[in-house]
């Protein structure tokens, strides 16, 4: 898929990424969207392995990390409480991301940590203080929030695709 994605522009990447990004908000906007957690363990890991499978292949096509677009999808697919879909989507944003840095082993070199230091020492104070907040909110209240703030989001960069 990252061959494909070299083919298109990139406001077309953008663009595709807002549109996903819009039809994800908007379906957990919908009151009662959300899946049902009665299904066989199986079944839900197979829903969870689809559901992983399509968020690996946005993320290669439309080169984005799909950690928020997880979030989402554990919510209505897999029907995961707000918390527990936020925290697995850490968990998942952290392997992925420690695989990647694995597989560069010696190009390591050509990393600017002068940057990626304080910038990830950032955001683990800011995952610290938004743990203590999401813990003062209902989850619904931080789902619609969740979802707002990718509607937001999706307009802002379906702008910059059209500009």
């Amino acid at each position: 898929l990252p061959a494909a994605a070299a083919r298109l522009p990139q406001s077309v990447l953008t663009a595709a990424f807002a549109a996903v990004a819009a039809l994800t908000a908007a379906g957990m906007l919908r009151p009662g969207r959300a899946a049902t957690g009665s299904g066989a363990g199986g079944a839900r890991a197979v829903k969870a392995a689809g559901t992983g499978a399509g968020l690996g292949a946005l993320t290669g096509l439309l080169g984005v990390g799909g950690g928020f677009l997880a979030v989402p999808a554990l919510v209505t697919v897999v029907a995961f409480e707000m918390q527990a879909a936020v925290g697995t989507s850490l968990l998942v944003i952290s392997a992925n991301s420690l695989a990647s840095l694995a597989t560069r082993g010696a190009t390591t070199a050509g990393i600017d940590w002068t940057v990626i230091g304080p910038f990830t020492g950032a955001a683990v104070l800011g995952a610290w203080d938004g743990k203590r907040l999401a813990a003062r909110v209902t989850g619904t209240l931080l789902q619609r929030t969740f979802a707002v703030v990718l509607l937001v989001v999706a307009a802002l960069m379906l702008i910059d695709a059209l500009t």
